[in-house]
Protein backbone atom coordinates (compact mmCIF):
# COMPACT_ATOMS: atom_id res chain seq x y z
CA UNK A 1 0.00 0.00 0.00
CA UNK A 2 3.07 2.51 0.72
CA UNK A 3 4.65 1.83 -2.86
CA UNK A 4 1.10 2.39 -3.95
CA UNK A 5 0.85 5.93 -2.44
CA UNK A 6 4.39 6.75 -3.06
CA UNK A 7 3.87 6.38 -6.77
CA UNK A 8 0.78 8.25 -6.77
CA UNK A 9 2.54 11.11 -5.11
CA UNK A 10 5.02 11.01 -7.92
CA UNK A 11 2.89 10.99 -10.72
CA UNK A 12 0.51 14.20 -9.07
CA UNK A 13 3.72 16.18 -8.60
CA UNK A 14 4.83 16.30 -12.18
CA UNK A 15 8.01 16.01 -14.17
CA UNK A 16 11.29 17.38 -12.11
CA UNK A 17 12.60 20.67 -12.46
CA UNK A 18 15.60 20.76 -15.19
CA UNK A 19 18.64 20.54 -13.43
CA UNK A 20 22.00 23.39 -14.09
CA UNK A 21 24.22 22.06 -15.93
CA UNK A 22 26.69 22.56 -12.98
CA UNK A 23 25.89 22.97 -9.53
CA UNK A 24 25.80 26.77 -8.25
CA UNK A 25 28.40 26.72 -5.19
CA UNK A 26 28.20 30.01 -3.47
CA UNK A 27 30.76 32.47 -3.77
CA UNK A 28 33.72 32.37 -1.33
CA UNK A 29 33.67 35.08 1.01
CA UNK A 30 37.30 36.17 1.89
CA UNK A 31 38.62 36.12 5.32
CA UNK A 32 38.98 39.79 6.75
CA UNK A 33 42.64 41.42 6.89
CA UNK A 34 44.69 41.25 9.71
CA UNK A 35 45.18 44.95 11.07
CA UNK A 36 48.71 45.76 10.83
CA UNK A 37 49.67 47.73 14.04
CA UNK A 38 53.11 48.54 14.52
CA UNK A 39 54.18 48.05 18.23
CA UNK A 40 55.33 51.60 18.58
CA UNK A 41 54.54 55.22 17.25
CA UNK A 42 56.28 58.09 17.25
CA UNK A 43 54.87 61.55 18.04
CA UNK A 44 55.36 62.52 14.09
CA UNK A 45 53.58 59.21 13.35
CA UNK A 46 50.39 60.43 15.26
CA UNK A 47 50.13 63.96 14.17
CA UNK A 48 47.94 63.05 11.59
CA UNK A 49 45.45 60.98 13.62
CA UNK A 50 45.36 63.31 15.91
CA UNK A 51 44.08 65.97 13.80
CA UNK A 52 41.58 64.10 12.32
CA UNK A 53 40.25 62.72 15.98
CA UNK A 54 40.17 66.65 16.63
CA UNK A 55 38.07 67.52 13.36
CA UNK A 56 35.12 64.67 14.20
CA UNK A 57 34.70 66.76 17.51
CA UNK A 58 34.46 69.83 15.49
CA UNK A 59 32.37 68.89 12.65
CA UNK A 60 30.25 66.47 15.19
CA UNK A 61 29.88 69.60 17.50
CA UNK A 62 26.15 71.11 17.56
CA UNK A 63 25.78 74.82 17.17
CA UNK A 64 24.73 75.38 20.80
CA UNK A 65 28.55 73.90 22.03
CA UNK A 66 27.04 70.22 22.92
CA UNK A 67 27.71 67.04 21.57
CA UNK A 68 25.65 63.79 21.25
CA UNK A 69 21.86 63.76 22.60
CA UNK A 70 20.12 64.07 26.41
CA UNK A 71 18.14 61.35 24.71
CA UNK A 72 18.90 57.68 23.69
CA UNK A 73 20.51 57.95 19.98
CA UNK A 74 21.32 54.58 19.56
CA UNK A 75 18.79 50.94 20.25
CA UNK A 76 21.58 49.47 22.24
CA UNK A 77 21.19 51.70 25.13
CA UNK A 78 17.54 51.46 25.67
CA UNK A 79 16.10 51.17 29.17
CA UNK A 80 17.11 53.57 31.25
CA UNK A 81 15.78 57.04 33.00
CA UNK A 82 15.49 59.49 30.54
CA UNK A 83 17.77 61.96 33.16
CA UNK A 84 20.78 59.18 32.39
CA UNK A 85 21.08 60.21 28.95
CA UNK A 86 21.68 63.81 30.15
CA UNK A 87 24.23 63.04 32.83
CA UNK A 88 26.00 60.52 30.01
CA UNK A 89 25.82 63.88 27.40
CA UNK A 90 27.36 66.71 30.43
CA UNK A 91 30.08 63.87 31.35
CA UNK A 92 31.33 63.31 27.43
CA UNK A 93 31.14 67.03 27.12
CA UNK A 94 33.51 68.47 29.97
CA UNK A 95 35.84 65.42 28.34
CA UNK A 96 35.32 66.92 25.11
CA UNK A 97 35.94 70.26 26.03
CA UNK A 98 39.28 69.84 27.73
CA UNK A 99 40.35 67.75 24.75
CA UNK A 100 39.73 70.75 22.25
CA UNK A 101 41.45 72.60 25.10
CA UNK A 102 44.30 70.21 25.30
CA UNK A 103 46.25 70.70 21.97
CA UNK A 104 47.55 73.61 19.98
CA UNK A 105 45.14 76.09 18.94
CA UNK A 106 43.89 77.31 15.52
CA UNK A 107 40.28 79.37 14.45
CA UNK A 108 37.63 76.02 13.89
CA UNK A 109 39.48 74.68 17.43
CA UNK A 110 39.19 77.85 19.04
CA UNK A 111 35.33 78.97 18.17
CA UNK A 112 34.62 75.16 18.91
CA UNK A 113 36.12 75.15 22.72
CA UNK A 114 34.16 78.91 23.34
CA UNK A 115 30.96 77.14 22.64
CA UNK A 116 31.69 74.06 24.58
CA UNK A 117 33.19 76.11 27.67
CA UNK A 118 29.73 78.18 27.02
CA UNK A 119 27.49 75.20 27.50
CA UNK A 120 29.46 73.76 30.44
CA UNK A 121 29.03 76.70 32.27
CA UNK A 122 25.56 77.27 31.69
CA UNK A 123 24.04 74.25 31.39
CA UNK A 124 21.63 73.22 34.11
CA UNK A 125 23.03 70.43 36.79
CA UNK A 126 21.86 66.72 35.92
CA UNK A 127 20.06 64.93 38.18
CA UNK A 128 19.23 61.32 39.66
CA UNK A 129 17.37 59.28 37.19
CA UNK A 130 16.34 56.79 39.76
CA UNK A 131 16.99 55.24 43.07
CA UNK A 132 19.97 53.00 41.34
CA UNK A 133 20.93 54.88 39.09
CA UNK A 134 23.27 57.86 40.08
CA UNK A 135 24.64 58.61 36.86
CA UNK A 136 24.78 62.37 37.85
CA UNK A 137 27.91 61.65 39.91
CA UNK A 138 29.26 60.85 36.63
CA UNK A 139 28.24 63.96 35.04
CA UNK A 140 29.55 65.51 38.26
CA UNK A 141 32.88 64.31 38.24
CA UNK A 142 33.96 64.73 34.76
CA UNK A 143 32.52 68.03 35.29
CA UNK A 144 34.34 69.12 38.15
CA UNK A 145 37.46 67.69 36.39
CA UNK A 146 36.82 69.96 33.68
CA UNK A 147 36.26 73.01 35.17
CA UNK A 148 39.68 72.40 37.67
CA UNK A 149 41.78 71.88 34.35
CA UNK A 150 40.26 74.68 32.02
CA UNK A 151 40.94 77.31 34.65
CA UNK A 152 44.52 76.80 34.65
CA UNK A 153 44.29 77.88 31.11
CA UNK A 154 45.19 81.29 30.58
CA UNK A 155 43.10 81.91 27.77
CA UNK A 156 40.16 80.77 29.85
CA UNK A 157 40.78 82.19 33.49
CA UNK A 158 40.77 85.68 33.22
CA UNK A 159 38.01 88.14 34.00
CA UNK A 160 34.38 87.14 33.23
CA UNK A 161 34.81 83.50 31.63
CA UNK A 162 37.00 82.88 34.55
CA UNK A 163 34.50 83.99 37.20
CA UNK A 164 31.47 82.36 36.02
CA UNK A 165 34.08 79.15 35.24
CA UNK A 166 35.04 79.27 38.87
CA UNK A 167 31.75 79.52 40.32
CA UNK A 168 30.39 76.56 38.02
CA UNK A 169 33.15 74.74 39.63
CA UNK A 170 32.61 75.41 43.10
CA UNK A 171 29.06 74.06 41.76
CA UNK A 172 29.94 70.75 40.91
CA UNK A 173 32.28 70.30 43.92
CA UNK A 174 29.26 70.98 46.13
CA UNK A 175 27.51 68.37 44.10
CA UNK A 176 30.82 65.97 44.79
CA UNK A 177 30.59 66.95 48.63
CA UNK A 178 27.19 65.79 49.61
CA UNK A 179 27.28 62.83 47.19
CA UNK A 180 30.71 60.98 48.69
CA UNK A 181 29.83 57.84 50.45
CA UNK A 182 30.73 56.72 53.99
CA UNK A 183 33.65 54.79 52.89
CA UNK A 184 34.97 57.95 51.39
CA UNK A 185 34.49 57.30 47.57
CA UNK A 186 32.15 57.83 44.68
CA UNK A 187 30.19 55.81 42.38
CA UNK A 188 27.13 56.29 40.11
CA UNK A 189 25.29 53.57 40.75
CA UNK A 190 24.07 52.34 44.06
CA UNK A 191 22.26 49.33 45.77
CA UNK A 192 19.70 48.94 48.72
CA UNK A 193 18.55 50.30 50.71
CA UNK A 194 18.78 53.77 48.64
CA UNK A 195 19.58 56.65 50.13
CA UNK A 196 20.62 60.15 48.78
CA UNK A 197 24.36 59.47 49.38
CA UNK A 198 25.03 56.08 47.59
CA UNK A 199 25.92 53.02 49.81
CA UNK A 200 29.22 52.25 48.10
CA UNK A 201 31.76 53.71 46.00
CA UNK A 202 34.21 52.61 43.08
CA UNK A 203 38.38 52.82 43.31
CA UNK A 204 38.92 54.12 39.76
CA UNK A 205 35.78 56.92 40.26
CA UNK A 206 37.26 57.93 43.06
CA UNK A 207 41.02 58.64 42.17
CA UNK A 208 40.09 60.21 38.99
CA UNK A 209 38.82 62.94 40.96
CA UNK A 210 41.49 63.04 43.85
CA UNK A 211 44.15 65.16 41.74
CA UNK A 212 41.70 68.22 40.86
CA UNK A 213 40.55 67.99 44.46
CA UNK A 214 43.87 68.73 45.65
CA UNK A 215 44.20 71.17 43.42
CA UNK A 216 40.57 73.06 44.10
CA UNK A 217 41.80 73.01 47.97
CA UNK A 218 44.95 75.06 46.63
CA UNK A 219 42.86 77.19 44.14
CA UNK A 220 41.13 78.13 47.88
CA UNK A 221 37.72 76.39 47.74
CA UNK A 222 35.54 75.39 50.29
CA UNK A 223 37.21 71.86 51.05
CA UNK A 224 38.34 70.36 54.21
CA UNK A 225 41.30 68.28 54.10
CA UNK A 226 39.78 65.45 55.54
CA UNK A 227 37.48 64.63 52.58
CA UNK A 228 40.67 64.11 50.26
CA UNK A 229 42.22 62.35 52.82
CA UNK A 230 39.23 60.15 52.93
CA UNK A 231 38.84 59.50 49.53
CA UNK A 232 43.34 58.75 49.10
CA UNK A 233 42.34 56.18 51.77
CA UNK A 234 40.15 54.35 49.78
CA UNK A 235 41.70 54.32 46.76
CA UNK A 236 44.81 53.10 48.95
CA UNK A 237 42.25 50.21 50.67
CA UNK A 238 41.26 49.09 47.14
CA UNK A 239 44.90 48.14 45.87
CA UNK A 240 45.53 44.38 46.55
CA UNK A 241 48.68 42.47 47.28
CA UNK A 242 48.49 40.95 43.18
CA UNK A 243 49.06 44.44 42.12
CA UNK A 244 45.34 44.94 40.86
CA UNK A 245 42.89 47.56 42.48
CA UNK A 246 39.47 46.21 43.59
CA UNK A 247 36.55 47.39 41.59
CA UNK A 248 35.20 48.56 44.65
CA UNK A 249 36.42 48.29 48.60
CA UNK A 250 35.00 44.96 50.50
CA UNK A 251 36.08 44.15 54.03
CA UNK A 252 37.34 40.51 52.07
CA UNK A 253 38.88 41.19 48.93
CA UNK A 254 36.61 39.14 46.26
CA UNK A 255 38.60 36.84 43.90
CA UNK A 256 36.72 34.14 43.27
CA UNK A 257 37.86 31.60 40.70
CA UNK A 258 40.54 32.70 37.49
CA UNK A 259 38.50 35.27 36.12
CA UNK A 260 37.79 37.63 38.01
CA UNK A 261 37.35 41.20 37.70
CA UNK A 262 39.48 41.73 40.54
CA UNK A 263 43.10 39.57 39.00
CA UNK A 264 45.07 41.94 37.33
CA UNK A 265 43.65 41.51 34.05
CA UNK A 266 40.16 42.71 35.36
CA UNK A 267 41.66 45.66 36.70
CA UNK A 268 43.89 46.76 33.54
CA UNK A 269 41.59 50.07 33.38
CA UNK A 270 42.31 50.62 37.05
CA UNK A 271 45.51 50.02 37.93
CA UNK A 272 46.49 53.21 35.95
CA UNK A 273 44.52 55.59 36.93
CA UNK A 274 44.85 54.14 40.54
CA UNK A 275 48.55 54.48 40.53
CA UNK A 276 47.85 57.85 38.85
CA UNK A 277 46.05 59.75 41.63
CA UNK A 278 48.35 57.76 44.43
CA UNK A 279 51.24 59.12 43.14
CA UNK A 280 49.54 63.04 42.53
CA UNK A 281 48.38 62.74 45.57
CA UNK A 282 52.02 62.15 47.57
CA UNK A 283 51.64 58.36 48.06
CA UNK A 284 55.39 57.61 48.24
CA UNK A 285 54.44 53.83 48.76
CA UNK A 286 53.84 54.26 44.31
CA UNK A 287 57.27 54.08 43.01
CA UNK A 288 58.49 54.66 39.61
CA UNK A 289 59.30 50.50 39.39
CA UNK A 290 55.37 49.95 40.83
CA UNK A 291 53.95 52.49 38.14
CA UNK A 292 56.37 50.60 35.14
CA UNK A 293 54.78 47.44 36.71
CA UNK A 294 51.08 48.24 36.42
CA UNK A 295 52.27 49.50 32.45
CA UNK A 296 54.09 46.03 31.75
CA UNK A 297 50.85 44.21 33.00
CA UNK A 298 48.65 46.57 30.59
CA UNK A 299 50.49 45.90 27.63
CA UNK A 300 51.04 41.80 28.58
CA UNK A 301 47.15 41.15 29.04
CA UNK A 302 46.01 43.96 26.53
CA UNK A 303 43.99 41.56 24.62
CA UNK A 304 41.80 41.40 27.22
CA UNK A 305 40.97 45.10 26.66
CA UNK A 306 40.69 44.57 22.93
CA UNK A 307 38.37 41.40 23.27
CA UNK A 308 36.05 43.45 25.37
CA UNK A 309 35.99 46.81 22.63
CA UNK A 310 33.04 47.55 21.39
CA UNK A 311 30.93 44.92 23.24
CA UNK A 312 27.61 47.14 24.04
CA UNK A 313 27.28 44.45 27.12
CA UNK A 314 29.05 45.93 30.07
CA UNK A 315 31.61 43.61 31.76
CA UNK A 316 30.84 40.47 29.35
CA UNK A 317 34.75 40.38 28.14
CA UNK A 318 37.06 37.97 29.81
CA UNK A 319 37.75 38.84 33.88
CA UNK A 320 34.59 41.13 33.58
CA UNK A 321 36.28 43.74 31.48
CA UNK A 322 33.76 46.21 29.75
CA UNK A 323 33.78 48.13 26.43
CA UNK A 324 34.09 51.38 28.07
CA UNK A 325 37.59 51.16 30.09
CA UNK A 326 39.33 50.90 26.88
CA UNK A 327 40.00 54.42 26.44
CA UNK A 328 39.62 55.21 29.87
CA UNK A 329 42.55 52.75 30.77
CA UNK A 330 44.56 54.52 28.08
CA UNK A 331 44.19 57.73 28.99
CA UNK A 332 45.23 57.39 32.79
CA UNK A 333 48.11 55.43 31.20
CA UNK A 334 49.16 58.38 29.28
CA UNK A 335 48.79 60.12 32.58
CA UNK A 336 50.78 57.78 34.95
CA UNK A 337 54.01 57.36 32.90
CA UNK A 338 54.36 61.33 32.50
CA UNK A 339 54.50 60.65 36.54
CA UNK A 340 58.07 58.40 35.70
CA UNK A 341 61.54 60.27 34.84
CA UNK A 342 61.74 61.94 31.58
CA UNK A 343 63.73 59.58 30.08
CA UNK A 344 61.57 56.89 30.94
CA UNK A 345 58.44 58.52 28.95
CA UNK A 346 58.79 58.29 25.47
CA UNK A 347 59.46 54.45 25.36
CA UNK A 348 56.14 54.13 27.23
CA UNK A 349 53.91 56.25 25.30
CA UNK A 350 55.66 54.78 22.46
CA UNK A 351 54.09 51.63 23.39
CA UNK A 352 50.74 53.24 24.22
CA UNK A 353 50.22 54.96 20.97
CA UNK A 354 49.41 51.95 18.75
CA UNK A 355 46.90 51.04 20.76
CA UNK A 356 44.61 54.18 20.42
CA UNK A 357 45.47 54.96 16.69
CA UNK A 358 44.52 51.70 15.13
CA UNK A 359 41.23 51.99 17.19
CA UNK A 360 39.80 54.69 14.78
CA UNK A 361 37.16 55.26 12.22
CA UNK A 362 37.60 57.58 8.86
CA UNK A 363 35.59 60.01 10.12
CA UNK A 364 38.20 60.19 12.66
CA UNK A 365 36.19 59.19 15.97
CA UNK A 366 37.33 56.51 18.33
CA UNK A 367 34.52 54.07 20.28
CA UNK A 368 34.97 51.60 22.86
CA UNK A 369 31.21 50.59 23.28
CA UNK A 370 28.78 51.84 20.94
CA UNK A 371 27.72 54.57 18.44
CA UNK A 372 26.06 56.29 21.38
CA UNK A 373 26.52 60.48 20.46
CA UNK A 374 27.68 60.60 24.50
CA UNK A 375 30.33 57.66 23.47
CA UNK A 376 31.67 58.58 20.52
CA UNK A 377 32.58 61.94 22.16
CA UNK A 378 33.94 60.80 25.53
CA UNK A 379 35.96 58.21 23.58
CA UNK A 380 37.65 60.31 21.02
CA UNK A 381 38.30 62.59 23.92
CA UNK A 382 39.94 60.61 26.02
CA UNK A 383 42.11 59.21 22.98
CA UNK A 384 43.21 63.29 22.51
CA UNK A 385 44.20 64.00 25.93
CA UNK A 386 46.05 60.42 25.87
CA UNK A 387 48.04 61.09 22.59
CA UNK A 388 48.34 65.18 23.55
CA UNK A 389 50.03 63.71 26.75
CA UNK A 390 52.84 62.79 25.39
CA UNK A 391 53.10 64.91 22.65
CA UNK A 392 56.48 67.15 22.92
CA UNK A 393 54.86 70.41 22.82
Amino acid sequence: MSVLLLAAAALLAGPAAPQDEQPRVLPRVAPPKKLEVPERLSTEEIVEPLDRAVGFLIDSQRPDGTWGSQAPDCLLELGFALETYYSWQMGAHALGTMALAAGPENPARRAALDRAVEWLIEARPSTRGSDWDVDKVWSTLYGFVACVELLEDERLSQGELGARLDARGREFLEVLLAHQSEMGGWAYYDDPPYDRVQTWATSFCTALVLPSLVRAKERGWELEQRVIDRALKYVQRCMLPNGAYEYDLNPQARITGIEHINRIEGSLGRTQVCHWARVRCGDARVTPEEVEQGLAALFQHHGFLDHARTRPIPHEGFHANAGYFYFFAHYYASKVINTLPAERREEWHALLRPHITKTQWTTGAMSDFMDAGYALTSATAFSILALEEGMKR
